[in-house]
């Protein structure tokens, strides 16, 4: 990857999932962030925050966990965003997103624009850009030389094509999933039941030098230098797949800027993403032992 250096920002949304078994704490951007931070990447994270007891929560997990905090802003009048998180009978997600809340309110202070400039790597998300301010402010943020990386998340009603290509026209590098990316090419009425068909033309339509296909328990497909690469999955006890794409994209990003070949990318980000959906919720305490140990199982 041709980057001016390995300083990450990660921006969009931060939240509480409100599982069935209690808030836990997430949003794709946070998470992916967090991940790499656990893993030993130079990475921060903008967001924003409620004036709430929520947000105060959500800071100070975050400095627990060892995140750098002083991109995230304080909304005195909204509030921090709570995700309504319902598992079906395989523990896969769906998400009941409520509006408005303090990250669609991001803004670009100066002190944002600066870690900007300063970065070699942008990583961003569709959900993020549901508002027009927060919009803005990403824009503003991919106005810049970084590599752009973005995390699809198409969430109804805030998987709009119009919004969603606007950002997919910025990025170097795109992460989404199976089911996104059939919805995606049936904008454009392809239909084929051939996945790399499809996943060669995503990456040709949006100009994207990298592609990553995750598909849950079925693993991982990974398109670049007009070259597939696939990963059928590591077997583990899942208890829900909150955040596991999310740690797929950090651990395959942390060994692609370890220079690892791309087989070795997809290994290490599928055996991060088993070991996320193996745990209750998103943000699980990294235990690297654990993430080789999945690994080496088979």
């Amino acid at each position: 990857m041709d980057i001016k250096n390995q300083k990450i920002i990660s921006v969009g949304e931060m939240l509480w999932d409100m599982l069935p078994t209690g808030p836990k704490p997430g949003g794709a951007p946070m998470n992916v962030a967090l991940q790499l931070n656990n893993i030993g990447l130079d990475v921060q994270f903008a967001s924003r925050i409620g004036n709430d007891e929520q947000g105060l929560k959500l800071k100070c997990f975050l400095e627990e966990s060892g995140m750098n905090t002083d991109l995230i802003q304080l909304d005195t009048d909204l509030p921090t965003s709570e995700v309504l998180v319902h598992l079906d009978d395989k523990n896969n997600a769906k998400y009941e997103i409520c509006e408005p809340v303090a990250w669609d309110h991001l803004e670009y202070p100066e002190q944002l624009s600066t870690k900007v400039k300063e970065s070699g790597i942008v990583i961003f998300g569709t959900l993020g850009s549901r508002n027009k301010k927060a919009k803005q402010t990403i824009l503003n943020v991919l106005d810049s030389d970084c590599l752009k990386i973005i995390d699809v998340n198409l969430r109804p009603p805030f998987d709009q094509k119009e919004d969603v290509e606007l950002l997919l026209g910025k990025a170097d590098i795109a992460k989404l999933n199976d089911e996104e990316l059939i919805q995606i090419s049936g904008w454009y009425g392809k239909t084929s039941k051939n996945e790399e068909d499809l996943i060669s033309w995503f990456s040709e339509q949006y100009q994207c030098s990298m592609v990553c296909v995750t598909k849950g328990a079925k693993g991982a497909v990974l398109f670049t230098n007009n070259q597939f690469f696939k990963h059928l999955g590591y077997k583990v006890a899942a208890v829900d797949a909150v955040g596991a794409g999310d740690a797929f994209l950090a651990g395959f990003l942390s060994a692609l800027l370890q220079n690892k070949s791309p087989e070795e990318a997809l290994n290490f980000g599928s055996a991060t993403g088993a070991f996320v959906a193996s745990k209750e919720g998103a943000t699980p305490k990294y235990d690297m032992s654990e993430v080789l140990r999945i690994m080496n199982q088979s």
